[in-house]
């Protein structure tokens, strides 16, 4: 087998900005994405030998910053977080049951989607990144990377009851957020 020649160089200047936007986006942190984009490329140049051209450099690339960002996911996830049950009490009466204040608003009245508009996007990532990272994760792993339950079980080391309890914790806290910080403006 005939070894093939690889530009590395050229690679970091033709998809660093695309790496550095799907970083940003994942992460939401600018200094964060930078690391993950040059672990990216440190990674490429150790298996660069092993790369067999199968599937474009790019496509490559990006399959190792996805493992990048993993990995820092699965550290960030086994931090304890900590929960003010005090929180739960304020949507829920000892039944279980919504209290009359806390009920979720009909999002539904507004006649376009507020995803399409950029001062909701603003709020609902402020929201994002206000909850506990392992909380955070799990939300964008699940509805941003449209990941399964168990893909992200076994991804994060959780098990399945706690992922569907963090999920549930997590769309709580970002709906009082949103509600609070979008709907009652």
């Amino acid at each position: 087998m005939t070894a093939i020649k690889h530009d590395l160089g050229e690679w970091v200047g033709k998809y660093t900005n695309d790496l550095y936007s799907w970083a940003i986006y994942k992460v939401s942190d600018p200094e964060l994405a930078k690391d993950l984009i040059q672990d990216t490329f440190l990674a490429a140049t150790e298996k660069l030998a092993s790369f067999r051209g199968e599937s474009s450099p790019r496509t490559w690339l990006f399959s190792i910053l996805n493992y990048k960002i993993i990995d820092v996911y699965r550290k960030k996830v086994n931090q304890p977080v900590e929960t003010d049950d005090q929180m739960f009490s304020n949507f829920f009466d000892e039944h279980g049951t919504w209290r009359r204040e806390k009920r979720p608003v009909d999002w539904r009245h507004e006649e376009k989607n507020p995803l399409d508009d950029e001062e909701f996007q603003k709020v609902l990532k402020e929201c994002l990144d206000a909850l506990p990272d392992q909380w955070n994760m799990c939300v964008k792993l699940k509805y941003l990377m449209n990941k399964k339950g168990n893909e992200i079980c076994q991804e994060l080391g959780l098990a399945s009851t706690n992922y569907w309890q963090i999920i549930h914790r997590a769309k709580l806290q970002l709906r009082e957020c949103v509600e609070l910080n979008w709907w009652n403006n």
